[in-house]
């Protein structure tokens, strides 16, 4: 098995659930390294994401723990067998962490969720209005790191363009709507880059009109990545701090049903779209 110095969060991620079988077939660390002639440190680094693991190895360790889901063993094993770094990477240094792991994670989601209160999201922001959103951090970010912030923003939407693009639900309270990050061109410009992006095959724009009134986990964006099998869907929280994930199932069934609660409240796209024409026609 080959050692890491530094994880990424899907590694980390891989481990876990490497993790999460062995606990649920009732089995200690040094029962599995007996069964596979190794020791305990190495399905203790295993599961921390610090060695790599073979697809061999994971199948070897699904039969010890006798799990007998073969969609969700296939998922692993497909994750474990990624060997190319992400474009992402080659902002390692320059940009936050938690900013690589959204990209990573955004990359390898079959479909998004996101719920945006203050801000547009992410995937959809236009340059000019990224730039705005990045020049209100505090401490104030030197014009290098500026640059680099919102060219890595741009470089994460081309997930939208890619042959198989991830099917994304966007959410956004119209709060996120009305606030003029840029000021007033720059916003007219980023709806108007929304009302396109919403006529996409694969992406839905709903608006949570204010006239909804409240909702459950209302003042926080949350994006809910879906992968192959419901065991490793994923929950990215947008923090003051950076970012956490969250995959716990109570944690997942928990954000499902939040999302699935917003969406009730939001807007069909038709009128999404209406709604943001009486917007730019009101600045």
């Amino acid at each position: 098995m080959s050692s890491r110095t530094a994880p990424t969060a899907r590694q980390q991620r891989l481990g876990t659930e490497l993790r999460k079988m062995r606990e649920q077939a009732g089995m200690t660390a040094p029962q599995v390294a007996a069964q596979l002639g190794g020791n305990r440190t190495g399905i203790i680094n295993m599961e921390a994401g610090r060695f790599g693991v073979s697809a061999g190895r994971i199948r070897s360790l699904a039969r010890i723990y006798a799990c007998s889901d073969q969609a969700y063993i296939d998922a692993l094993v497909e994750m474990a067998e990624e060997r190319d770094k992400g474009w992402w990477e080659s902002y390692r240094g320059s940009v936050m962490d938690a900013a690589l792991d959204v990209a990573e994670l955004e990359h390898h989601a079959c479909g998004l969720r996101s719920l945006q209160i203050m801000h547009m999201p992410g995937l959809l922001q236009t340059e000019d209005y990224a730039k705005a959103v990045f020049s209100t951090a505090t401490p104030k970010l030197a014009p290098a790191d500026l640059r680099r912030s919102v060219s890595f923003r741009m470089r994460r939407r081309d997930v939208l363009d890619r042959n198989d693009p991830p099917t994304c639900t966007f959410l956004i309270h119209e709060t996120a709507m009305r606030m003029q990050f840029g000021g007033r061109e720059v916003t007219l410009r980023q709806l108007q880059h929304v009302m396109e992006a919403s006529e996409r095959e694969n992406i839905t724009v709903r608006v949570i009109p204010f006239a909804a009134g409240g909702f459950p986990n209302g003042g926080m964006s949350t994006v809910y990545a879906a992968g192959p099998v419901p065991q490793i869907d994923t929950v990215h929280l947008d923090v003051p701090h950076g970012g956490v994930l969250l995959h716990a199932q109570n944690r997942l069934a928990y954000y499902r049903a939040t999302l699935d609660c917003a969406e009730e409240l939001s807007l069909s796209p038709d009128d999404t779209r209406e709604l943001m024409r009486d917007i730019a026609k009101q600045w």
